[in-house]
């Protein structure tokens, strides 16, 4: 979820010293071609912002959710881990990811599904496919999967009226030392995170968690795309940062949100593309992602998107 769509005059604040030598064997991404949007059967529900192609943005109010909201973003988030196992086993040299958005697609409707992100403020796929340097929100395209590449593949699906939303970065073929520390270390910060969560925990001590494993291994934090309250609205208060912050408000019984923290090797200055949705990390350095939705119970936090 974007917190701000303004980038100028950030890259201060943004930047964060480490100007990382990059991969020569790696070329920079570009725009490949994008394939028309799939159909999705008309007996399966749509969210309501299908119909207009302007994000809705970040519904006010957190999702807290009776026993029957519990069982129903159960539902949402196992389908949603399924999809992502799924797509995950597709990953290797060759392949384009716009057959990886083919495959989610199809497995989502044939599972009664709708593919959130189809039509969400306008974006023309079911699934974001974010390779190497490239953030978050990465349209599937032509492009092939390369070996040495890593991609974060982010699923989100509607069903019965419940949003289940996580991601994961995967390899493909060969990934070097750099490239699998990051996703690593990444993957450490989303765990640790969801750790600390419980009724009554601060918001803030989220980003406190991320930031400071994050910095013990100096990768970047980015700033501008957070977490965020999810269940019947595909975003939801309350926002959930990734860096140290001072804002209020404490996690509350039955209530569910995403953490999904993106770490960089160097440079987190993001750039955006034309396309008005992919956006990559200003020096070409690499990226990654991970992101569950949680429930908080009595007990802490209960993953809800996991096989």
């Amino acid at each position: 979820m974007q917190l701000s769509r303004g980038f100028s005059g950030l890259t201060d604040l943004l930047f964060n010293g480490r100007n990382a030598e990059l991969n020569s064997k790696r070329k920079r991404l570009r725009p490949g071609k994008v394939s028309p949007c799939r159909p999705v059967p008309d007996h399966i529900p749509r969210p309501p912002y299908v119909k207009s192609k302007k994000p809705p943005g970040i519904a006010s109010g957190p999702e807290v959710h009776d026993e029957k909201g519990i069982e129903c973003m159960r539902a949402s988030g196992r389908l949603a881990a399924q999809v992502l196992e799924y797509a995950g086993t597709l990953v290797k040299p060759g392949i384009k990811t716009d057959e990886i958005d083919q495959a989610v697609h199809q497995m989502i409707i044939d599972n009664g599904a709708y593919p959130s992100p189809l039509g969400y403020g306008g974006f023309p796929k079911s699934v974001c496919t974010s390779v190497n340097e490239c953030i978050c929100h990465g349209i599937p395209d032509s492009r092939e999967l390369e070996d040495g590449d890593i991609i974060n593949i982010d699923v989100t699906v509607y069903l019965n009226g419940y949003h289940g939303d996580t991601s994961t970065t995967f390899f493909c073929g060969d990934v070097d030392d750099e490239g699998r520390n990051l996703v690593q270390v990444t993957k450490e910060c989303l765990d640790k995170a969801i750790s600390i969560c419980a009724p009554g925990v601060e918001f803030k001590k989220i980003g406190r968690t991320i930031q400071d494993h994050a910095d013990k291994h100096r990768y970047g934090v980015v700033r501008q795309f957070v977490g965020h309250g999810v269940g019947r609205v595909f975003h939801a208060d309350p926002v959930i940062l990734h860096y140290r912050n001072n804002d209020s408000g404490r996690m509350v019984l039955n209530q569910t949100f995403t953490i999904e923290p993106m770490l960089t090797i160097g440079s987190f200055n993001p750039v955006m593309w034309d396309d008005d949705w992919t956006v990559v990390t200003e020096d070409g350095s690499l990226s990654a992602q991970f992101e569950h939705t949680i429930l908080i119970t009595k007990d802490g936090a209960e993953i809800l998107t996991q096989c």
